[in-house]
């Protein structure tokens, strides 16, 4: 079975009442906090929740895990946290799991980039400098932590929110980082919004092609994980930013559909199937080489097979091949899901030896066979199938 992806999607609730009085409440309400709350007070350090955290609770959001920034250095606070701590000089950041919360923390700090799509040079700042380098006005609001949790909100953010926006910071945003194009369309999927008309200006104009291929592929992976990732996908289609294939958004919906059944539900990761459908290949440099909706496609357009002709189509082909193919209506697939890949033979190589056949290509030839026989109902047991394994070595050995 394979796990859910590490980045699962943050569940909203867009109908709750924005309402910034209600942030104390469900900032206690949030999971694992007070340990937080009481490190910062420990330390004494200024810490804020920022970003996304923020926007969430004000949408009344389920959230997993928080970011927070603070005036300095973030060590102090995380190894009050928590035991374990990963921290990441250059950015000047750490992350830290503190009861059951995931903390992201951060040094309070200003960007500045060398070219379009470079990683940012980063260096220590005021928070209102922090909140002004970020990508969206919902994303660009604090909570302070270490006193009264009052909305802190420089750019109106609550407003965009309160009105459905998706408003950047400044017309050069998408030059300095053209994946907040894509990180866009996952938000505007995800909460309903639409592009404030200027920032759909600067959008359009965006250069993916200054961005490597890698964190493009991963932004794609955390639209391909979030529960309206077809709407994402086609939002950057109309956007002209990434085309998709004419059938894509239709194979995205099915493939959704058969992922929320047995036998496939949880046999493998939605993520890398829904990537799939809408990009045609996996992730990675071997991902990159492969079309992978097109080797789906002819599975899918086998007619229904026999059990044994199906175990040989279906053996060795990955599960988000598999799962695709199945979207595309291979229902077989259930079937190889379920029991013909779990059918196994109660003799070995061992037994055709003891019988007499010589060492060598027959015997796989014979084991081949009765394995065939197996899966097509044409033999049952031990005896019949060391009966069959062996006529087709003795066949193959002549």
């Amino acid at each position: 079975m394979v796990g859910k992806a590490s980045y699962a999607p943050v569940m909203t609730r867009t109908d709750a009442p924005i309402d910034p009085r209600l942030l104390p409440e469900r900032l206690a309400a949030l999971p694992g906090v007070a340990t937080l709350l009481d490190a910062v007070a420990e330390t004494g350090v200024s810490a804020y929740l920022v970003g996304g955290a923020v926007r969430d609770l004000l949408l009344g959001a389920d959230r997993a895990d928080v970011d927070a920034v603070v005036d300095g250095d973030p060590l102090p606070l995380a190894v009050q946290l928590g035991e374990e701590v990963h921290s990441h000089d250059r950015f000047g950041t750490a992350t830290v799991n503190a009861d059951g919360l995931r903390v992201d923390l951060a040094t309070a700090r200003r960007e500045t980039y060398r070219g379009p799509g470079a990683l940012p040079d980063v260096e220590p700042a005021s928070l209102a400098d922090d909140l002004a380098r970020r990508d969206f006005t919902i994303n660009a609001m604090a909570l302070p932590l270490y006193r009264d949790p009052e909305l802190i909100d420089p750019h109106d953010g609550l407003g965009d929110l309160r009105a459905g926006l998706l408003r950047a910071l400044h017309p050069a945003s998408f030059v300095d980082d053209p994946t907040r194009t894509l990180r866009a369309a996952r938000y505007a999927a995800r909460l309903g919004f639409q592009l404030e008309p200027e920032t759909a200006q600067w959008l359009r104009s965006a250069d993916l092609t200054t961005v490597s291929e890698d964190r493009i592929e991963a932004e794609l992976l955390k639209l391909a994980a979030e529960p309206e990732a077809r709407r994402g996908f086609e939002l950057l289609d109309e956007w002209g930013l990434a085309p998709l294939a004419e059938d894509a958004g239709g194979l995205i919906a099915a493939v959704e559909n058969v992922l929320e059944r047995e036998p496939w539900k949880d046999a493998v990761d939605r993520s890398l199937v829904v990537f799939a459908a809408a990009t045609g290949r996996g992730p990675g440099q071997v991902g990159r080489r492969r079309d992978l909706r097109s080797e789906a496609r002819e599975l899918a357009a086998a007619d229904r097979p026999r059990p044994s002709e199906g175990t040989k189509l279906a053996a060795g082909r990955g599960r988000v091949e598999l799962a695709l193919a199945r979207a595309m209506g291979a229902d077989w697939l259930d079937e190889y899901e379920t029991a013909w890949r779990h059918v196994g033979l109660e003799i070995s190589g061992e037994d055709l030896l003891a019988a007499g056949v010589a060492e060598g290509p027959a015997i796989g030839r014979g084991l081949e066979a009765a394995l065939r026989a197996k899966l097509d109902g044409k033999v049952s047991g031990r005896e019949a199938e060391l009966e069959m394994a062996l006529a087709a070595a003795r066949e193959a050995g002549s």
